[in-house]
């Protein structure tokens, strides 16, 4: 966890360095999109939902969506909080199903008590760890957005964090002021001893207490290498995906059109023509 200049909170605030260009990177890069479909599912897998039944969560930093699209596959309801419009233009462009709201997380979280039945958050929550303005107070801001997080969850809902620290110092200031806004929990560390695989997860329990799972790695966990299968099996998946094409095919069409029915949306009637490709301009 060495400090580095590159990382991208050096380099600007969250809103001017995630600008167009930036935002354009989350819905044609094959490789980022990969990576942050793997990220979200881990946070998922970390929340422990129940098992077949539709959720209602929030993803905080939500980006282009691509946590977003994940949390739809698995059959759950969204809201993303952002505070780049670029990245929310992205997303918007990209018809996702999850309702989209432009925040700064350091600021709270605007919602009723127990609205949500979990959270996560993927490469989002070091940002708040700067002060980018003058008045901006790292602690004072963590803590306004977990003791407003922590109103916002159902009792016994989870949060997960995926997150780069930079430092153990960050990683302290992080989870002290979690537990101090009322969280249980801790940190869970994927792939430890890989330099590249590496992976931190904050894991947060609200109300009432948990176990803390085992991060994955440990070469006598039977767990591990299911999951470590699972993982080199999801980047077959996304081998030949080119922001969102490979996703235009008629069978993904008909299940979305399916989805916006169920949740009351007005859907055009289906037809031969349905999902069928069209002739290329000259």
């Amino acid at each position: 966890m060495a400090s580095s200049c590159r990382r991208p909170e050096h380099t600007a605030p969250p809103d001017v360095f995630y600008n167009e260009d930036e935002a354009k990177k989350y819905s044609q890069n094959s490789r980022m999109i990969e990576i942050q479909t793997q990220m979200s599912e881990r946070a998922v897998e970390l929340l422990s939902l129940p098992e077949g039944q539709a959720c209602f969560l929030l993803d905080v930093g939500c980006g282009s969506g691509l946590s977003g699209d994940y949390l739809t596959e698995e059959g759950h309801y969204w809201v993303g909080v952002d505070i780049s419009t670029a990245m929310l233009d992205v997303a918007l462009d990209r018809e996702v199903e999850g309702d989209l709201l432009l925040g700064d997380m350091g600021q709270g979280m605007p919602f009723r008590p127990g609205t949500f039945d979990g959270c996560i958050s993927i490469s989002a929550l070091q940002w708040l760890c700067n002060a980018d303005k003058r008045l901006h107070s790292p602690p004072k801001r963590l803590y306004t957005f977990f003791s407003t997080l922590y109103s916002s969850l159902a009792r016994g809902s989870r949060a997960v964090f995926q997150l780069y620290p930079e430092n153990s110092e960050q990683l302290e200031l992080i989870t002290s002021q979690a537990m101090r806004a009322g969280f249980s929990g801790g940190m869970v560390v994927d792939y430890p001893n890989s330099s590249k695989a590496k992976k931190f997860f904050l894991c947060l329990f609200a109300g009432g207490t948990g176990v803390l799972p085992k991060g994955l790695g440990s070469e006598t966990s039977d767990r591990t290498v299911a999951n470590q299968v699972q993982y080199s099996g999801q980047r077959c998946r996304f081998s030949n995906m080119k922001g969102k094409s490979a996703k235009k095919g008629r069978d993904w069409i008909m299940e979305k059109k399916e989805r916006r029915r169920r949740q009351g949306k007005g859907v055009r009637p289906d037809t031969k023509y349905t999902g069928r490709q069209r002739r290329p301009h000259f």
